[in-house]
């Protein structure tokens, strides 16, 4: 329909989509329901509606873009599993040669580049690790590298149409604007692999250069002091800033001992009760003892705690003590155990579950021994505390099971641990049918799906991956959500929603000129993707961009990109990204300090967006 018609009115259908669309802001906002329900249960209301035919309501999930979507986390997943980032790391290293004035750039510079191909959640989750490790071998506290690193990789992510969601589903959307225009208006050419890239690589330069010359001054410094110990796998760090201290000891429960008979979990509430880290009774030893395993006369349990608790206990509880680990020191080499930390991604199937209902410790054998929130640190209770996302735990595990355990990506291990490269030797194999891949898309005129899966499926092939962890690369709540919430976008256009909105910002707008609206639209897309998620910004903004195109005589497809642009712009709050609720918790960063960073960042963002995308559609 053409915005530009008088006496454009709404019609039923119009104010269900508006209505839609009004219901999947505030839940995703509220968080009163899952991200990924809330899509499900608008895309099934569509279907029972109308508003779009039936035979297309679950068309999302077999569009070129969530294909294309699943193809590049798996590619990443085999980048990473070929050991291209410990390359990087050691590549850092050499060229950074410990100088705090180059590390940052370099980290800086390689997130922007490798966020162009990765998604930027998938990323960070990479490059959090990487990071801690550059920090302990430098002493650069870490406070210094993780929030650079995480704004950008999302200045960088806008370079190429690959690893950003709102740029890969620009297309879609603007298959579906086509298809709707008015008559006579020219149809919207679709973006090209490479098309985005000058304005991409302009952002990423300008945000690289951002933290070169003002990171000194406007990166927190409350947690440098903290961070003076860095979070390897020191006793010194998790004293200082968890309060757990001590040495492991091992005691032995006498005949005599009140503790016979009773359960782990039982004796962690008495009073004085060192962290019970592992245990053995007979011949056989674990790690994490789950709280309802029983205590027995004669068995050892690992503790950690000061000596003098730790005798205090024994003698109170009738146990013998010992320092030197005769029988558990196995569980406690350093080389093979130890503690660390983890981050609750956004998408983890832990948050809102109480610690104790996930039974880490029978299911990975992992024991919680802290938990980080913002300014607050839990020590006690805390198998009654619900999983945040964000929330970053306190972990004593074996390096094995807690590589597992991360497999499922429910957590991010951001503690620089002992673990091998699983398959270097597949790293020609990884780079090359990436690299086929770009090629495809960018030399063919095969679609980015067909491309991207065609170096996925090469990958599995040659053994970089198998099925069963390109199965878990994939983020199936990312997937559900984009899948579900495209339909609304194509709603928006075909009952003409889309139209009657622009409508109502030209009225507002009184003949303001091009570059006016286009920062209005900006800005409306900066301000939806604060507070929700960048993929919904991008669907409920672009037809509506468009439409104001369209009826002002502007180029649709620039106003188009500076909405899938916009929406990746969000710096001001922690919440408003995957990547940077990831970083918050090892960086010990708190609210003022992403505002106070980010926002001359944003202005900065949105200037550069607006002049690069009107050069490049004069």
């Amino acid at each position: 329909m053409d915005p530009s018609a008088a006496g454009l009115t709404l019609t039923p259908d119009m104010m269900l989509v508006l209505a839609l669309v009004a219901f999947t802001m505030i839940m995703l906002v509220l968080e009163w329901i899952r991200a990924d329900m809330v899509a499900l249960l608008v895309v099934v209301v569509i279907g029972l509606t109308g508003l779009i035919p039936s035979d297309q309501v679950f068309q999302g999930f077999a569009g070129n873009a969530v294909i294309a979507i699943i193809a590049i986390m798996i590619m990443g997943a085999g980048l990473d599993r070929a050991g291209a980032l410990s390359k990087t790391a050691s590549f850092v290293m050499r060229v950074a040669r410990g100088e705090e004035k180059r590390l940052g750039p370099i980290i800086n510079t390689v997130s922007s580049i490798f966020s162009a191909i990765i998604p930027s959640q998938a990323l960070a989750a990479l490059l959090i690790p990487l990071s801690s490790r550059l920090s302990a071998r430098t002493g650069v506290p870490l406070a210094q590298l993780l929030l650079p690193m995480a704004f950008c990789i999302l200045t960088g992510t806008n370079t190429t149409l690959i690893a950003n969601s709102p740029l890969i589903l620009l297309n879609d959307l603007i298959a579906s604007a086509n298809r709707n225009l008015p008559p006579g208006a020219h149809t919207i050419p679709k973006f090209g692999l490479f098309s985005v890239t000058p304005v991409g690589v302009t952002l990423a330069v300008v945000g690289i250069g951002y933290f070169y010359f003002f990171a000194r001054r406007l990166l927190p410094t409350h947690e440098v002091e903290r961070q003076k110990v860095v979070p390897g796998r020191t006793e010194s760090y998790f004293a200082e800033t968890y309060g757990i201290a001590g040495d492991p000891a091992e005691l032995t429960v006498t005949a005599e001992s009140p503790l016979v008979g009773m359960s782990v979990g039982e004796v962690e509430q008495l009073h004085g009760a060192p962290l019970i880290l592992a245990m053995k009774n007979g011949n056989e030893s674990r790690m994490a003892p789950p709280s309802d395993q029983m205590i027995w006369v004669g068995t050892v349990l690992g503790v950690l705690d000061s000596r003098e608790a730790v005798a205090t206990f024994a003698n109170n509880q009738l146990c013998k003590v010992s320092t030197r680990m005769k029988q558990l020191g196995d569980l406690f080499n350093p080389t093979r155990a130890g503690i660390s930390e983890a981050v609750i991604p956004p998408s983890s199937r832990f948050i809102k579950e109480r610690i104790g209902d996930l039974r880490l410790r029978k299911r990975y054998g992992i024991s919680v021994l802290a938990v980080n929130r913002g300014d607050q640190v839990f020590r006690e209770d805390l198998r009654g505390i619900t999983v945040r996302a964000g929330d970053t735990l306190v972990l004593h595990s074996h390096w094995r099971d807690l590589t597992l355990a991360e497999e499922d990506r429910d957590l991010v291990v951001v503690t620089d641990v002992p673990k091998e490269e699983q398959r270097p030797g597949k790293i020609w194999n990884a780079l090359g049918f990436f690299l086929g891949a770009m090629c495809l898309a960018l030399f063919t005129n095969l679609d980015l799906s067909v491309a991207m899966m065609s170096g996925a499926i090469g990958m599995l092939l040659t053994g970089v991956l198998n099925m069963d962890e390109a199965y878990k690369a994939v983020n199936w709540k990312t997937i559900f959500v984009t899948a579900c919430l495209i339909p609304l976008g194509w709603s928006m256009d075909s009952t003409g929603a889309a139209a009657w909105l622009a409508q109502e910002v030209l009225h507002f707008s009184d003949g303001a000129p091009q570059w006016m609206l286009q920062a209005a639209i900006a800005i409306l897309t900066l301000m939806f993707s604060q507070v929700m998620s960048n993929v919904g910004a991008t669907v409920m903004m672009v037809p509506i961009a468009i439409s104001v195109a369209v009826a002002t005589g502007g180029n649709p497809a620039a106003y188009a990109l500076i909405v899938a642009v916009s929406s990746s712009n969000t710096f001001l709050i922690s919440s408003g990204h995957p990547a940077l609720m990831m970083v918050a918790g090892p960086g010990g960063y708190r609210s003022r300090d992403f505002i106070r960073v980010g926002l001359p960042l944003t202005i900065l963002m949105l200037v550069v967006t607006l002049v690069t995308v009107n050069l490049l559609y004069r």
